[in-house]
């Protein structure tokens, strides 16, 4: 069993980590609302148009909309998988805020096929992410990743001593 003062010390770390990268806690990003919204803005979110450029040819134009899938902070394997399981008919354009796991598992489902999901960012620490993903579905990532005594061959988040793994579902 741990110690109150080591859970209440791993929360501080906790807190500390995601203020220094979840957006809700920088003024960015959707944090009205937990669940997933649709933006317009007059101009293209930073992460947005990094996505757009790594992707070169895609189909949103210059000023897309997009839908913002919520941060999730998964701490000693407690709290949400996030998820995206709506199947559209023609592209869309999904920004998956910063997610962060601290000595856990996450399970990041992404079920579109004409899904193009773009990563703000990652924080993996002492933990596994498994990114499932439709096998027509787009990724990219706004920024590189780093790793740290790890494993993140995808280079999708930041991994200190745990790792990062993306799976294609539904491939024939």
């Amino acid at each position: 069993m741990h110690s109150e003062a080591y859970v209440r010390s791993a929360s501080i770390a906790l807190f500390c980590l995601c203020a220094m990268v979840c957006p809700a806690t920088r003024g960015e990003g959707n944090a009205a609302s937990p669940a997933a919204a649709t933006s317009a803005a007059p101009t293209v979110d930073a992460s947005i148009a990094s996505c757009l450029r790594a992707w070169g040819t895609h189909p949103f134009g210059s000023n897309p909309q997009f839908k913002t899938l919520a941060a999730s902070v998964k701490v000693f394997g407690i709290g949400q998988n996030p998820s995206d399981t709506a199947h559209t008919n023609s592209p869309a354009l999904v920004l998956v805020n910063s997610g962060v796991n601290v000595m856990g598992g996450t399970t990041l489902e992404l079920m579109n096929p004409n899904g193009w999901y773009c990563f703000r960012s990652n924080v993996n620490v002492m933990g596994k992410l498994s990114i499932r993903a439709a096998c027509k579905a787009h990724l990219a990532s706004a920024s590189d990743g780093v790793t740290v005594l790890g494993s993140n061959p995808d280079n999708k988040s930041v991994a200190v001593l745990g790792s990062t793994q993306v799976e294609l579902v539904g491939c024939q």
